[in-house]
Parts: structure tokens; C-alpha cells; sequence
């Protein structure tokens, strides 16, 4: 994945972020299983997928955090306003 495409995987939404990473999961798995029965050619894609996955796992983290912080920072302004 280019630095593009992780730019692009920030701005979609949680839903569909989570949607992606459950397909990209199911994706790995698959791979792994031909790997094991040595029916894998590309040996490559695994590390791909498996980063891919990391990816949008860390792009999900980030948005989780961003919006904990975010509702924090509201509870405390009318947390502010409302005692004044």
C-alpha cells in the first residue's frame, strides 16, 4: 500500500474501515491456509496483506482515539460553561 493509499484509508469512515479490515483479515487467512498446503505461489502477497491489515488497524485506532479526544474535550467545555 502507497503513502496515497493510507492517506485515503484515514479519511473513510469507521464503518467502512472495519469493514475492510474484517475482508483483508479473511484475506490473510486464506493465505495463510494455501501456504500451508503449498498451494501459495506469490509468497510475497502474505507480507502485503498482513501489512495492509496493520494498516488499516493503526488508521482505526487513530480515528478511535481522535474521537474519544474529541468527546472528552466537549464533556469538558460544558463541563466549563455550565459552571460558569
Amino acid at each position: 500500500m502507497k503513502r496515497n493509499d493510507l492517506r485515503s484509508l484515514r479519511e473513510l469512515p469507521l464503518a467502512e474501515l472495519e469493514q475492510r479490515a474484517r475482508e483483508t483479515k479473511e484475506e490473510l487467512f486464506n493465505l495463510r491456509f494455501s501456504l500451508r498446503t503449498g498451494h501459495l505461489s506469490d509468497f510475497s502477497r502474505v507480507k502485503l496483506v498482513r501489512r495492509t491489515y496493520a494498516q488499516i488497524q493503526t488508521a482505526i485506532s487513530e480515528k478511535t482515539l481522535r474521537q474519544a479526544q474529541d468527546d472528552m474535550r466537549n464533556t469538558q467545555d460544558k463541563a466549563r460553561h455550565g459552571a460558569a
